[in-house]
């Protein structure tokens, strides 16, 4: 088995660390961002560009994948790996966002108010339910074709080794911030039961596919904003075993209240093992990624950073804004002075609100070239100065010149 993960420093005030993870197709560098392709493709950019601005991963979601091309398509590829050109590591994410996203309809947004209503029927308008949610698994609706298909803990394990990435996260429910805390507890107790016949289908296909590099298995952590619920499932995951195997690492998952995001960290990680990566799923706006760090995550993955780039909206060091707001029009300075990536080295604002104004294809490009590449350095710079023992006062500078406070999304 060519996975592992290994701690090389660990911050004695904080839950902060800095490690490796190993996988069948290299090494990451923890703590690290994963930008996310969600169908095989980091929309608009070359798999060569996201490794020249030093992507160690990408991310990529089982369901898209599952319904185009098809998850046997990429098993006879070679994996997705091959299949996209892509030689690191890779994730894959089960599907259960979509349980949330195509049962409730909120599409991408994980960042919820959770002081606003409570009900178990909430979807937001003029939305059709296309999910629906048994003790066995989902039934839902294909978004592209209108389709009926059938996932389950076994068949979202099956689809994710024939796509062949090397860590998958098993089949998880993901719940509103919303939902009632009765329904919160159900729908917590149909994941663990869920995780079990994931770790059950894990086991039996990965000797069938003992050819295939071996895939890393993570346990998924809903609770949703309860203390005592992310800690049970923390508990139960945590120590879970079943044929014989537990989980090789853990997702934090599920819609978070961004006010609570570093206790709800907290509690889950004070409460699972201490010597297995963490990953948080689908959180990545900049501030959230130094709660996230400091509170013991190792892996972050969000599509917020290219979804953004695609309306002209870039990060910098001093906040987040527009380019296609009139005043870049006669700006020819960098993007970001102090960003080293392809297109802050390359083009100015002007050319940038240009481009955008003009609807041209290469500003979603250059513009995803430089967020991304702004995410991944920032956590690389993080993961620097827990080395260098002085984190808490590179927070403490980015977050006085970061001006802008920005939502989180995923896929």
């Amino acid at each position: 088995m060519n996975f592992s993960f290994d701690i090389k420093h660990a911050e004695s005030d904080s839950l902060a660390r800095v490690g490796t993870i190993t996988t069948p197709h290299g090494q990451i560098q923890t703590p690290a961002f994963i930008p996310v392709g969600t169908k095989a493709t980091v929309k608009s950019v070359l798999p060569e560009a996201m490794a020249d601005l030093g992507s160690q991963a990408l991310l990529a979601n089982a369901y898209h994948l599952y319904l185009q091309p098809g998850a046997d398509i990429l098993d006879e590829a070679g994996g997705i790996s091959q299949f996209m050109n892509w030689p690191g590591p890779t994730f894959t994410d089960s599907g259960g966002f979509q349980v949330l996203s195509l049962g409730v309809g909120f599409k991408k947004v994980l960042a919820m108010d959770a002081k606003t209503f409570r009900r178990d029927d909430v979807i937001a308008d003029n939305k059709e339910r296309l999910a629906h949610v048994d003790d066995e698994g989902v039934t839902f609706k294909s978004h592209l074709d209108g389709s009926m298909h059938r996932f389950t803990p076994e068949i979202s394990m099956q689809v994710q080794h024939q796509i062949g990435a090397d860590i998958m996260f098993a089949f998880d429910e993901c719940t509103t911030l919303h939902n009632t805390r009765r329904y919160q507890e159900l729908a917590m107790d149909r994941t663990f039961a869920w995780a079990m016949r994931c770790l059950d289908e894990h086991k039996r296909l990965t000797e069938a596919r003992s050819h295939k590099p071996y895939q890393a298995l993570f346990g998924v952590i809903q609770g949703a904003q309860y203390e005592d619920l992310r800690k049970k499932a923390a508990g139960d995951l945590g120590t879970m075993e079943s044929s014989g195997i537990a989980f090789d690492g853990f997702g934090i998952g599920g819609a978070l209240d961004k006010s609570q995001l570093g206790t709800i960290l907290s509690w889950v990680n004070r409460t699972l093992p201490e010597n297995k990566p963490k990953h948080l799923l689908g959180i990545g706006a900049p501030e959230d990624l130094f709660v996230g760090v400091e509170n013991g995550l190792d892996t972050f993955d969000c599509v917020l950073a290219s979804r953004i780039a695609r309306t002209s909206a870039v990060y910098t060091m001093e906040g987040r804004f527009n380019l296609s707001n009139s005043r870049f029009k006669r700006d020819f300075e960098a993007i970001d002075d102090e960003c080293d990536c392809y297109t802050c080295t390359h083009y100015s604002r002007a050319y940038m609100h240009h481009v955008f104004r003009g609807k041209e294809m290469i500003a979603a490009t250059l513009a995803t070239i430089h967020n991304e590449r702004f995410i991944v350095r920032l956590v690389d710079q993080m993961r620097q100065a827990l080395l260098d023992g002085n984190f808490a006062d590179m927070k403490a500078d980015f977050l006085g010149r970061y001006k802008h406070r920005s939502g989180q999304a995923s896929d």
